[in-house]
């Protein structure tokens, strides 16, 4: 069954995020999904993080789906391509097979290993959502016909843990508009925050797949709450960290997990590549 399928039929599914090499080599990226690819249904492959360069995540879809076996979700960012690449992209995906897209609007090149290039943001993740439907009524965003429709399971992003989060469910709804299937939505660290974000879209025709950031350290767990905007990690979880460290955090993501699966329609686990960690939690 494809993640589609699973999710139409119910399933729990469980994806794992994964950053593309910065080299030609897939070798490493194949090993690191082999040893988890028993506990997973599929594996995101982000395209360029935080705005550095890193292997084309549609090229690394199509190997690791072709050679390990596992299917796929592709990430594709607003950033890099205006929108005569970005359909080209969708259609070389579509050839590939690779029929799983998360889209995103993207970091702006300021922030990665190529600061003084050109961003192109022709349009947004939402724009990006209305190009893949569009391509899969067999159309391009012209209104020209395709000699060959595409077949995407179109996701996106969700902040469960928005400041306004009356705002994050109206650009949530205007991605459900534009026609995206799915969302994969940014970390949680607790049950009740995913609960009160989940009571609110419980009627809405999309799939929520629940974000899970495995902790690392107090420091980790520290650093996401105070710096970074949008993430927030209750004193309860902080304390635990800081008693525990990684173990900690391990019980905190194998928990969650398990709690969510009463809740929600899958979890997506951002490990940072730490495939041991993968494995504790979900084994």
């Amino acid at each position: 069954m494809t993640l589609k399928e699973k999710l139409q039929a119910g399933k729990f599914v469980v994806t794992v995020e994964l950053d593309p090499p910065k080299g030609a080599a897939a070798d490493r990226m194949i090993a690191q999904v082999r040893q988890i690819r028993q506990f997973v249904d599929a594996v995101n492959i982000a395209d360029c993080p935080m705005a550095n360069l890193r292997m084309s995540p549609i090229a690394l879809a199509h190997v690791l789906q072709q050679d390990a076996n596992i299917e796929t979700i592709f990430h594709l960012t607003c950033r890099d391509r205006n929108l005569i690449g970005l359909q080209a992209e969708l259609l070389g995906a579509g050839a590939l097979g690779v029929q799983n897209i998360l889209t995103l609007t993207g970091d702006t090149p300021d922030r990665g290993d190529h600061p003084h290039s050109s961003a192109v943001f022709e349009t947004d993740s939402s724009g990006l959502i209305q190009l893949a439907a569009t391509l899969n009524q067999g159309k391009d965003s012209m209104g020209n016909m395709l000699e060959a429709a595409t077949n995407f399971f179109i996701g996106s992003s969700v902040n469960p843990s928005a400041d306004n989060l009356d705002c994050e469910l109206d650009k949530l709804a205007k991605k459900i508009q534009a026609g995206v299937h799915f969302v994969q939505t940014q970390p949680v660290f607790d049950l009740e925050t995913a609960v009160l974000f989940l009571d609110k879209v419980k009627d809405w025709p999309i799939y929520i797949i629940m974000g899970i950031l495995p902790l690392r350290s107090y420091k980790m767990a520290c650093y996401l709450h105070e710096k970074v905007p949008g993430i927030t990690v209750p004193a309860a979880v902080l304390q635990r960290m800081a008693d525990g460290g990684r173990e900690q955090g391990i019980a905190i993501a194998r928990e969650l997990s398990a709690q969510l699966r009463t809740v929600a329609h899958g979890v997506h686990i951002m490990p940072l590549n730490d495939m041991d960690m993968v494995v504790k939690i979900l084994a």
